[in-house]
């Protein structure tokens, strides 16, 4: 099954679906982000998350998941659920269709991702738009990952990167 949340922005289309290998299960993730560019630039913000993956007590940054990202910005360093745990939900922060010629379009700007024993992992993104609900868990943990993401607008032109995410359910 596939969880989702219902906060994500407007623009951009589905990529593929990319899952964890056979077995195993995501127990950290990482973030692709741009920092804030100043007054009159364009954001993108959040470009993109990386599910990293584990089988059972082996933790690696070799086994990792990725569906499309942005080209802007860096990506993080892993950060991991304590003792060996999952991930099993998540929630976004979006910044609101700005509806606006002189307004900066961002989308997503930062997520979070609970963990199998609670704790949160939460992205360095900034601090512009409002976190929405949790998606639903994923009982068994979470395996896959797909994003919308919003194509390169050229110059002088709007780009918002990563607009919203769907997680796949471990059998």
């Amino acid at each position: 099954s596939v969880i989702a949340v219902s906060s994500g922005g407007p623009w951009g289309d589905w990529a593929w679906l990319e899952m964890c290998p056979k077995g195993s299960y995501a127990s950290g993730v990482s973030f692709k982000v741009e920092s804030p560019q100043g007054l009159m630039k364009d954001d993108p913000a959040l470009n993109g998350v990386r599910l990293h993956c584990c089988y059972g007590e082996e933790r690696s940054s070799e086994s990792a998941a990725e569906s499309q990202s942005g080209r802007w910005g860096s990506w993080t360093e892993a950060r991991w659920c304590p003792h060996r745990g999952r991930l099993v939900s998540f929630a976004l922060r979006v910044q609101a269709p700005q509806h606006g010629v002189l307004h900066d379009e961002v989308a997503a700007t930062s997520a979070r991702f609970a963990c199998s024993d609670g704790q949160a992992l939460e992205g360095p993104g900034s601090a512009w738009g409002q976190w929405g609900d949790w998606s639903p868990p994923c009982p068994r943990g979470v395996c896959g990952i797909g994003t919308r993401q919003e194509s390169a607008q050229g110059l002088e032109r709007d780009d918002t990167a990563l607009n919203d995410l769907r997680l796949v359910c471990c059998q």
